[in-house]
C-alpha cells in the first residue's frame, strides 16, 4: 500500500487509500470498455430516434453461455422491427467498425432475434431487418453512419 500511496493525493496534499483519492498529475483514465459501449450504444439510440424509429429494448440477451445479444430493438414508421448492431472503433484499422461485425457475429444476432420474436408474439408478423450503426472514431463528434439491412437472414425464417 506504500507504493500506492505517492500516486494518489488529496486535495489537502496527504496520501490518502486509492479507494477515495484521485491520482494527482495524470490524464483521466479513459472510460473503459463498457462506458464506451454504453455511450456509443446512447448515441445510436439518438441517432435513430431522430430519424423516426422508436425503441422497444435495449442489450437484448438471450439466457445461457453462448446466447447472442441484440443492442437495440426499434420499430421503423412502417411497422418493421430492427435489430441494429451498434459498432464503435477507435480508428479504422482492420476494416473499422463494419469489418468487426463477421459471419458469427451475425449468426448471434440472429440467434437473439428469434429468442426475442417466440418471447414477444406482438412482433411475430411484423417485417425483420438487421440494421448496423457504425462509429469510426473516437471522438463524440463522429457521425454515426446508418446501414439498413446491413446483413440478411437468409435460411432463418425472418
Amino acid at each position: 500500500m506504500k507504493f500506492l500511496t505517492r500516486f494518489f493525493k488529496t486535495d489537502s496534499g496527504t496520501t490518502d487509500t486509492p479507494d477515495t483519492a484521485r491520482p494527482t498529475g495524470r490524464a483521466a483514465a479513459p472510460a473503459t470498455t463498457t462506458a464506451r459501449g454504453a455511450a456509443a450504444e446512447q448515441r445510436a439510440l439518438e441517432f435513430l430516434q431522430r430519424q423516426g424509429l422508436t425503441l422497444v429494448t435495449r442489450n437484448y440477451r438471450t439466457p445461457g453461455r453462448g446466447g447472442g445479444e441484440i443492442d437495440l430493438v426499434l420499430t421503423a414508421p412502417d411497422g418493421t422491427l430492427v435489430f441494429v448492431e451498434v459498432r464503435q472503433r477507435g480508428h479504422r484499422n482492420f476494416g473499422g467498425a463494419a469489418a468487426s461485425i463477421d459471419a458469427r457475429k451475425q449468426q448471434r444476432i440472429m440467434l437473439a432475434a428469434r429468442h426475442f420474436l417466440l418471447r414477444h408474439p406482438q412482433y411475430a408478423q411484423a417485417p425483420c431487418r438487421f440494421d448496423a450503426v457504425l462509429l469510426d472514431g473516437s471522438s463524440s463528434q463522429t457521425i454515426p453512419v446508418w446501414l439498413q439491412a446491413a446483413f440478411m437472414a437468409d435460411g432463418y425464417g425472418y
